[in-house]
């Protein structure tokens, strides 16, 4: 299956019977991410935590024990 990451537009292949490919294939609404901006997002997301300004408004309790 080929994918194309909705910040940078680099198309990637994934296996077609990944786990990944099947919830992008039954929920449109989510979006690909290839590696960089993925690693990129996580890097400048810890960031803006470490300041304190940071709130999640959306979250699970494994994702607050994660930080």
């Amino acid at each position: 299956m080929r994918v194309k990451c909705f910040i940078c537009d680099k198309i990637e292949s994934i296996e077609d019977f990944s786990p990944l490919a099947k919830k992008l294939r039954n929920r449109p609404i989510n979006t690909y991410l290839c590696e960089e901006c993925n690693e990129r997002i996580a890097q400048k997301t810890k960031k803006r935590v470490a300041t304190g300004n940071f709130k999640f408004y959306k979250s699970s309790r494994k994702i607050e024990k994660d930080f």
